[in-house]
Formats: structure tokens, sequence, C-alpha cells
């Protein structure tokens, strides 16, 4: 028999409240209680007889909130404080399955968007068939009740009842079809649209809240992995002598991604790997570094490529630009650099896998678990724990961290928890990708904006995701490759985006923002660079290009009236503004930044969005200023290199972040519309880059077309 603290502490209460008084409770008696019962009316929520709320979870939470934002709309259609909701994370199953994609994921700044709808359905079911019981019981018409927080009341002040007591009785009857529901005017909200305390503060804060890192199943071991120290190398041999001899190392295996050391704890799996032998074949990767795939795209970049987006005449404008601009981008390779490093346990028997992970890709991972175990997927549990960090990583197109953790604890019988240093995940990781892009772009006589050609050297995302190839092989380009780029609000009547798509052996993958991380900063940066060709300041040539985009110029409206553009700055500040549309949100950023020498200091950066409605206001502010930290961190210094085919850069040392005393005062303004929904975990990072590289223009007239900044003012 197994109990915990909290009833522990209970069954003592009652025990000596019974003494005190002279009375014995005996045990049997507590038996005889009515067991609580859930009502549950489908996939998402339950309510139990005990006045319990909880509902069910289908994403990952890695930060962005969607822990609060889900059970927020729920709760709004089932008139449930959501602070009253206790959440537990969904296994995998259909029912939670992204409604396009058909696949349970957490990514693409979706989660919002695709679940709204699905959410208020969800909750307003319930409410729906409570006051059906409620009507039943007392023999009054549907339209004579209403609810209140949990509660179904009557109209004119009378009976009450509360879903708790309901419970039963709503089980009862048929789930009403999606028609026969009605839905909240937006108008009636009491929770959506204002701000709600996070859910998940309270067990984060506590410890309670479990991270992929801290599962503890019973018997768990610990395992690490000796990885490649280069791309694409193999092992040839390895002797485990030595690493076997440490004390508390159990085992020594080899798997697809390496060796494995599984021991009692970490310490001893850790030391057991510095102790083994392995030899590598770096043959594959040994010719490849940074600059070398510098000097060779170079070359591609200035040759025509795959077209993803032609409008117009951009060759006749070409011809015809009165002054025009022909300049090199360049961005680097960059790490995801989650503060939780990558781990997944599993345990292997009987033909079964039980997986805990913290992942953004649960369809993918258990199926992929299934394949490389060669188990039916039905045999394989996935238990979804909570992220430290995910901003893709975990979203990995081949599920490479959740299969390893299958395929070291395959023949061992306990769980092994895999766990990856710091050094792991940032030299052997899968990177936001190299990039270099030719823009070639013009004005008219008169300085209006002419014409935007811009060709792209890099390796795409989605050509190494399973959801790719159909994609791709219905538009016969990967777009990918041109992200933020052909599909820029800014309104260039000839505008022709191009691609060559590379294949060098370095692991890319997406990362926070995909390719608007990329082309953000080259065509804002662009824009800025024709600014200046006109003689125009930043924001007022960005308001004649967005002239047939309303929502947009109220966007970079409220982020210069805000920042105070024009107004007079501190000595030594200056101001850059950029704009950029990813994931259905608009953003515009202005930086206000000084520079000393080699140092740039960013003092304030004033933010709008349009998100169209925001759910949870202080969760956008929250998204936008973490999208701002991001970003900002990758602009200044980030950036991986390679060299003979290994990463050079492994730890913040060399791989620097933020830290509290360097991060800006970031103001958040919503600007609110009446178009769709958009995303908030990725759309704050695009413009950062630029606006911060205006600033730094306006300051010292060095334009900054190289990331990170540190590269290009050393």
């Amino acid at each position: 028999m197994s109990t915990n603290r909290r009833a522990f502490l209970i069954g003592i209460g009652v025990v000596a409240a019974g003494t005190t008084v002279g009375v014995v409770v005996a045990p049997r008696l507590l038996g005889h209680r009515k067991p609580p019962f859930d009502f549950k009316p489908n996939a998402f929520v339950r309510i139990g007889t005990d006045g319990s709320f909880t509902m069910t979870l289908g994403k990952a939470e890695m930060g962005q909130g969607i822990y609060t934002g889900m059970p927020m709309t729920l709760a709004e259609e089932l008139d449930v404080n959501p602070q009253r909701l206790t959440i537990e994370f969904a296994p995998v199953d259909p029912a939670f399955n992204h409604p396009f994609l058909k696949m349970q994921f957490t990514g693409g700044s979706m989660s919002t968007i695709s679940t709204y709808d699905q959410m208020r359905l969800m909750g307003a079911t319930a409410r729906t068939m409570l006051v059906s019981a409620a009507a039943a019981r007392w023999k009054v018409p549907v339209e004579s009740l209403a609810t209140d927080d949990g509660t179904v009341v009557e109209r004119n002040g009378g009976r009450r009842a509360t879903y708790a007591s309901l419970a039963e009785d709503a089980a009862k009857l048929p789930v009403p079809a999606k028609e026969n529901v009605k839905l909240k005017d937006r108008g009636s909200f009491k929770y959506v649209g204002k701000p709600q305390k996070r859910l998940d503060n309270v067990v984060k804060v506590t410890g309670r809240a479990v991270f992929g890192s801290d599962v503890q199943p019973p018997e768990m071991l610990k395992a690490v992995i000796a990885r490649a120290p280069s791309f694409g190398a193999k092992v040839k041999s390895f002797d485990a002598t030595r690493a076997r001899a440490v004390k508390g190392v159990v085992d020594v295996k080899q798997v697809p991604s390496g060796v494995a050391v599984i021991a009692e704890n970490t310490w001893a799996a850790l030391k057991g790997r510095e102790a083994l032998q392995v030899e590598w074949d770096e043959s594959a990767g040994q010719n490849v570094s940074t600059a070398s795939l510098r000097a060779e795209w170079r070359g591609l970049a200035a040759k025509p490529g795959t077209v993803g987006k032609d409008v117009g005449n951009v060759k006749n404008a070409l011809a015809n630009a009165a002054r025009k601009i022909d300049v090199e981008y360049e961005l680097p390779y960059l790490a995801h650099a989650c503060m939780e490093p990558m781990n997944a346990a599993a345990l292997v028997k009987d033909g079964r896998c039980t997986l805990w992970v913290g992942t953004q890709n649960q369809s993918q991972d258990l199926n992929l678990v299934a394949q490389a175990l060669g188990i039916p997927p039905a045999n394989v549990e996935l238990h979804t724990q909570f992220l430290g960090g995910g901003f893709g990583r975990r979203a990995s197109t081949h599920s490479d961290f959740t299969v390893e953790a299958a395929h070291v604890a395959n023949g061992v019988g306990r769980p092994v928890h895999v766990v990856w240093t710091r050094e792991d995940d940032m030299r052997g990781g899968f990177y936001r990708p190299y990039s270099i892009s030719r823009v070639r772009a013009g004005l008219t006589a008169d300085g209006k904006p002419l014409f935007y050609h811009q060709t792209v050297v890099g390796k795409p995302v989605l050509k190494q995701s399973p959801i790719g190839k159909p994609i791709i092989d219905k538009l016969g380009f990967d777009p990918s490759s041109f992200e933020g780029a052909a599909n820029t609000l800014y309104g260039f009547q000839n505008l022709r985006v191009e691609s060559h798509d590379t294949d060098e052996v370095v692991t890319n993958l997406w990362w926070r923002s995909v390719g608007n991380s990329i082309h953000g900063f080259v065509v804002n940066g662009v824009v800025d660079e024709l600014a200046t060709l006109a003689g125009q300041d930043g924001y007022a040539f960005r308001r004649e290009l967005l002239a047939t985009q309303p929502r947009a110029l109220a966007v970079l409206d409220a982020a210069a009236k805000n920042a105070g553009w024009g107004q007079p700055l501190p000595a030594g500040r200056h101001h850059g503004i950029a704009l950029h549309e990813s994931f259905g949100s608009i953003v515009a950023e202005v930086a206000e930044v000084s520079v000393e020498g080699r140092n740039v200091r960013v003092h304030r950066v004033t933010c709008a969005i349009d998100c169209g409605f925001a759910i949870n206001p202080d969760q956008v502010v929250a998204q936008v200023q973490s999208a701002v930290i991001y970003g900002l961190s990758a602009a200044l210094a980030g950036e991986i290199t390679i060299d003979k085919g290994r990463a050079v850069q492994g730890n913040f040392t060399d791989y620097p972040v933020l830290r509290m005393s360097e991060v800006p005062q970031i103001d958040v303004h919503i600007v609110e519309s009446d178009g769709p929904l958009g995303g908030l975990g990725e759309p704050g990072t695009p413009p950062i880059a630029p606006a911060v590289c205006a600033a730094i223009h306006a300051a010292t007239g060095q334009r900054i077309r190289r990331l990170p900044i540190a590269a290009s003012l050393a």
C-alpha cells in the first residue's frame, strides 16, 4: 500500500480530531464513502463530483504559456475561473492532433491559432450538458438557467447547483452536436482578453513541475554518449575496458549516435565516458569549415537559383533604376541554447517501450521509436514533461534524442535516462542554418522603391523533415528557403527571390522564427539601405512601402510613436526601426542604442504587435519580451563556427547570451485589430537584429551586413 505526505497528514488529523472528543474513527467506515465520479464529455475536460476541474493539455509547455492560454479559452466557455483548473499533459492520441497536420506536436507558433475554436467548443459543450442536467432535475426550461464560475443558477435568483453536484446527471446525457452548442459573445468574456496569472507559476516556483531532467522512474540508470566529435563522423572502434572499471558503470554499448556509457548515476557515466577510448572516422566532415562554405557560397549567390517568388519585372527594373545597391548579407549557424540540455528516459521491456521526455513532437517521437525498436506504435507509451526551453530544438526532424534513448535502453531491462551535457548539446546539436544572400535593390529617379532581388544560399530545414517532401513536391521548391522574404509585407512592385539549396554535412534545424530570423534581417537591412539612398529615415521610408497594408502601418506607427521617434534622445543614443510579419502576427520594434568603440549597448526596445486578438495580454507582453531577448543575444554575439567539421563553440563562455544586467528596457504595445489570431512565440525575434543594426548605422555610419554584430565590429 502506498501513500503520500498529504494523505498521511490528513489521516493523522482525522485520528487526532476523533480522539480529542473520545471517538475512535474506524478505517473501514471511511471506505463506505462514495468514490468520486468524473464527468468527461470530451478528451480535454474532466469535472469531478469532488469539485475538481481538470484539463488535459495536448501541447508541450516550454515557457511560451500554452499551459495557461489553452486552459483559459476552455475555462471561458465552461464558465469556470481558470485558476481553479488542474492541468495534465495528454498521452499521445489522435484526439490531441493538430487539426490540419494530423499529428500531435507543438511548434510554429500555432498552438493558440489552431486550438482556439476547438477549446471554446470543448468548454461550451461541457457547460451545455451541465445546464441541461440542471434543467432536467428542476424541470425548468434551459433558457431559464445561466452559469457562474462552476455553478448553474436560475436567472430569477432561485436555485443553484454546482457542476460537481450535476456531474453524474450530465454524464448520462448525449453529447450535443456542434451546431447545438452556443458559444459566448466576445463581449461577455470574463477571462479571455484580460490578464491572467500563469497556471504553471506555482508548480515551477515550488519545484513540483517535472521537467525531462527530473524524471525518476524506479530503478532508473543514467547514461551519456561519446558523440561524434565532428559532423558525419562514425565510430571505427572502441575499447571500453577502462570505462567499465569505473565504479558505478553498468554497461557500455554502441548505438547509432556513438558509444553509450550506462551507469548508476550521472557522475559515474561521465567519468566512464572520460575513460572510454574511441577511434573515429572523421573523413566526412574534415574539409568543412565556415571559411570554406563562405567562399563557395559567395560564388553561388552570384548565380541564378531556384525561383520562389517573382512579381513584376526585376530585370527591366534593374536596368532602369536611377540608384541601386548590390550587397551581401551573412548570418551564422546558431545554437538553440536551451537552458535544459536535451535528455530523454526510456524503458524497453517485454516488447514495449515507455518514454519520459520533454518534447515538442509527441506523435513523431512515438512512431520513430516504434520503428527503431521494431515494435508496433501501440506498444510505445510517451509521457510528456515540462520543457526547459524548446525554440525548435525539441521538435527534431528525426526525434534524435528520443530515439537515441530507446536505442540505449534496449536490452537493459531498466529505465535509462540519457542526458546531454551543455557541450554535447551545443557542439552536436542542430543549428539555425548558415546563410549568405546577395541582394540587388533600387530606386526610381524620385527616390521611390523600385525593385528587390535576393538570391539566398543555405541548407533548407523543411527538406530534412518527414513532412517536407509532399510540400516540396507540390510547390517544386522548399518554401523554408524563402520564408520571410518571398512573403514580405513591404510593397516592392518588382520582387524576385531565388535560392541555392545546399547539402553540407552540418545538421540544421528550425530555430525560433525559422527562416524569418534570416530574411527579416536581410529584408529590413536592405530597406534601411534604400532609405539612406533615398535621403529618408527608416520610419518614413517604411510608411511608403506599407501604404497598402493598414494593419502593418498601424503597428509601425505605434512602435515609432511610443519610442518617441524623431524626438531628442540622451546624448550618444540613436534609434533604429524594423518591421516583420511572421506566423500571422505583425511586429515592429524600435531599438535605442549607443556605441562606444566596439561596445554596443541596447538601452530600450519599444515593440508593437498586432496578433489579432490578445487572449492573455500579459502573455503577449512576456512572449514578445522573451523573443527580443533571445534575438538580441544572437544578434550581438551568437555564432557557431565550424572548423574541420567540428563546432568551435561549446558553452556559454564562448556562446554568450544576455545577462540580466544587459537586458534593455522592453516596452510592448498591443495593437488591437479585427485580423485573425496570430502566433506569439516567434514573431518578436526577427525585427530586433535589423532594428539594432539600423541604430548602429545612425550612430556610426557603419552598415552591419554580417551577424553577429561583434564579428562585424571587430
